[in-house]
């Protein structure tokens, strides 16, 4: 039997992403949003980790080539995340994440005259209106996204 102070290993990863300091519980969200369930690759999830900084954090380790992944989904989701690149074993980059000035087919606008409800294969495209209160509208019908935040 285990002690209960025995931390958790999560194997290491050869090359790919490993995603931390994400809000505690956001993890499946952005395994969600970033379609890591389509990829055939390893994906390793941790939840509730314990963090001096955060308290508890999520943490999201993905073995494949980085251009596999949409950043800007992330920076969307959440721009706090710590991005670090893997290459033989070893991080060879921390990305920054920011908001990224449009996003395509990750939000859908709620308002129902606007032409995305009527035009089904039309992108949902929401652009940066507002970057210091992270507010983002409709490119169509200018609808402001309330969602997430």
């Amino acid at each position: 039997m285990a002690n209960m102070n025995d931390e958790l290993s999560i194997g290491e990863i050869k090359e790919g992403i490993v995603l931390d300091h994400i809000k505690a519980g956001n993890a499946m969200t952005i395994y969600r949003d970033l379609k890591l369930g389509k990829l055939d690759c390893t994906v390793a999830i941790i939840k509730n980790a314990r963090s001096g900084k955060m308290g508890r954090k999520d943490i999201i380790k993905v073995e494949c080539p980085i251009d596999y992944l949409d950043l800007d989904v992330l920076g969307f989701i959440d721009h706090d995340i710590t991005v670090n690149i893997v290459k033989d074993r070893k991080i060879i980059e921390k990305k920054t994440l920011r908001l990224p000035k449009q996003i395509v087919n990750v939000i859908a606008c709620k308002n129902p005259r606007c032409i995305t409800s009527i035009e089904q294969g039309l992108d949902q495209v929401f652009v940066l209106t507002d970057e210091k209160n992270e507010i983002y509208r409709c490119k169509y019908c200018e609808e402001k996204y309330t969602g997430r935040k």
